[in-house]
């Protein structure tokens, strides 16, 4: 994930104005701690963490619809 966080403050960090490059460094350190905190406080999840989930989502609903198959049967 440090990737496209260190991308994005590059970027932001080439957006200051001629006249104060020389803050560059500084801007692009607190740029990336706030940029941090920001995604820290969204809670956000890895790509992986996504899929693991999702896959352990369909086989509960896989589960659950032969459950349901089951009980269909039961009542006849």
């Amino acid at each position: 994930m440090n990737e496209p966080l260190d991308e994005l403050t590059k970027r932001i960090s080439a957006l200051i104005p001629g006249n104060v490059k020389h803050m560059q460094d500084d801007v692009e350190t607190h740029v990336r701690g706030l940029l941090q905190s920001t995604l820290t406080k969204m809670n956000l999840v890895t790509r992986e963490e996504f899929d693991v989930q999702s896959a352990v989502l369909q086989r509960t609903r896989e589960k659950l619809d032969a459950i349901e198959i089951q009980i269909a049967h039961l009542k006849k």
